[in-house]
């Protein structure tokens, strides 16, 4: 893939969908929201893009700093919320059920969004996603969280493609070779919960992402790299998430 090209087209992209409005990006210190701060710096310039970080409790910044830093969008105290207090308020009035790792993480990503949309509401700004390909067809983000925004910048790019952008874009080492992580809660990491790498994961998402929509069979090669059961492991998450891709349905009357 020609990574000038890209960039230059995704530049010319956010240029437009901005227009007036600024960019509204929250950083986690991961590659995809450091790609995406990346772009909209050139895209529009530094002045235009805000960078906010929510780190839940003692949850670190040292890389989200780093890169905000390393683009000249700090604004030091500015840049940092902790959610902590307002996610620990939500957890607590939940009695009615059990407050597990997930229901608190997705709490996380839903407290973290209506952060940026009250900013992007006060700050004439447009809320940046920072979702790629292979996270979008498997679902793996949370619905009116991480999901929740005005445009997935990358939304076109498998994270193993992301990687390569960092690289071409020169941003931190730090934030290329870390692991990547949704960071619901703490030494979560994408690969270990999924079960595969990403390099896996995108291969096979490659020979199966249009098997719904054309009835594509699934090949004896896809099947002889990576094995069926990480091909129907794959297979159901996209199925399942099928509804994180699409506006809500509405129900229909026989009038």
């Amino acid at each position: 893939m020609d990574y000038e090209v890209v960039v230059n087209e995704l530049k010319k992209e956010i240029k437009y969908f901005l227009n007036d409005k600024n960019a509204i990006i929250g950083i986690s210190g991961g590659i995809d929201s450091a790609a995406v701060a990346a772009l909209c710096v050139e895209a529009v310039g530094k002045d235009r893009v805000i960078g906010i970080q929510m780190p839940y409790g003692n949850q670190s910044t040292e890389d989200g700093t780093i890169l905000m830093k390393h683009l000249d969008i700090d604004f030091g105290d500015n840049s940092v919320i902790n959610i902590k207090p307002i996610v620990d308020t939500f957890s607590k009035e939940l009695t009615m059920i059990e407050n597990t790792k997930l229901t608190n993480g997705n709490i996380r990503a839903r407290v973290r969004m209506s952060l940026l949309y009250a900013i992007a509401g006060g700050s004439n700004g447009m809320v940046m996603g920072t979702g790629n390909k292979t996270e979008i067809l498997l679902g793996y983000f949370t619905k009116y969280g991480d999901g929740g925004v005005d445009v997935e910048v990358i939304g076109n790019l498998y994270k193993t493609e992301i990687f390569e952008l960092a690289r071409y874009m020169k941003l931190p080492e730090c934030i290329i070779n870390k692991a990547p992580s949704a960071e619901l809660w703490e030494g979560q990491t994408d690969e270990n919960e999924i079960g595969m790498t990403y390099k896996e994961m995108d291969g096979i998402l490659r020979g199966i992402e249009f098997i719904d929509e054309y009835g594509v069979d699934i090949s004896d090669e896809l099947i002889s790299k990576y094995g069926k059961e990480k091909i129907d492991i794959l297979l159901k998450k996209v199925k399942d998430s099928k509804h994180k891709r699409e506006m809500p349905k509405s129900l229909i009357i026989k009038k």
